[in-house]
């Protein structure tokens, strides 16, 4: 699992945060071919079924990104991460805590683990509340650099600490960046560390990951259509190369 080449429409990956597996499926229906990469999580994994939709979805060729973020003792880690063995999953999250990372990575086969660095729901005063006495960037470059150390492929990161990573990881760490909002006229919601397609990709995010402004869209196939437009054109010159 490395940074080599990425085909341009496959760095969109589209969150698929809805309550039941059936309303994922005709969502999906909808999407079509303008969505290659799903990411699918907590909500979906409560409702039941989860495991037969990423089955459906994997059997159509379309690629997971399974965001549970697993935080428990690292040999359960371990052991849920080894169940995920030919299921189709391309990423799985997990907390950043250094045996969970290394427990993770050492049964993943096939899979690729991604550390979550620190929420884009949280900001400064989060921190503060948590207990953190370090900058947000701080906190999201020591996270990196041991998950980096403790054999993942990557982290999950806003795109504000995107082009830190470049500068202060090696260049393999793969970054993939939630929180993908308009920055301007944004609508207001819980995620608070936001930035714009093509700001993630010029800081040197590899994935960005999309759901409300794709799910609630009157037209939710012309938005990730209009998505995978800007993408196309950010990497033309580059031809999907992990660099722009």
């Amino acid at each position: 699992m490395t940074r080599a080449v990425i085909p341009a429409r496959e760095r969109l990956i589209f969150a698929m945060d809805v309550p039941t597996p059936d309303a994922a499926r005709k969502l999906a229906d909808r999407l079509g071919d303008s969505v290659s990469f799903y990411k699918l999580g907590l909500e979906l994994f409560m409702s039941g079924e989860a495991f037969p939709l990423l089955d459906t979805l994997a059997g159509r060729g379309k690629k997971i990104f399974l965001d549970l973020k697993l935080f428990d003792v690292p040999a359960t880690v371990a052991g849920a991460v080894r169940n995920l063995k030919d299921r189709g999953v391309t990423f799985a999250t997990v907390h950043g805590n250094q045996a969970i990372m290394e427990a993770a990575a050492g049964a993943a086969q096939g899979c690729g683990i991604l550390a979550v660095t620190v929420l884009t729901s949280l900001d400064r005063g989060d921190l503060d509340d948590l207990g953190f006495d370090c900058d947000v960037e701080e906190l999201v470059l020591s996270r990196a650099r041991r998950a980096l150390a403790a054999g993942c492929a990557g982290v999950v990161s806003s795109g504000l600490e995107a082009k830190m990573l470049r500068a202060g990881v090696e260049d393999r760490l793969i970054v993939v960046t939630p929180g993908i909002r308009p920055v301007e006229n944004r609508p207001a919601d819980d995620q608070k560390r936001v930035v714009s397609v093509q700001d993630a990709f010029a800081n040197g995010a590899d994935y960005i990951v999309v759901g409300r402004p794709i799910r609630d869209a009157a037209d939710p196939r012309a938005a990730a259509e209009s998505i995978q437009a800007t993408i196309a054109g950010l990497f033309a010159v580059n031809k999907g190369d992990a660099h722009l």
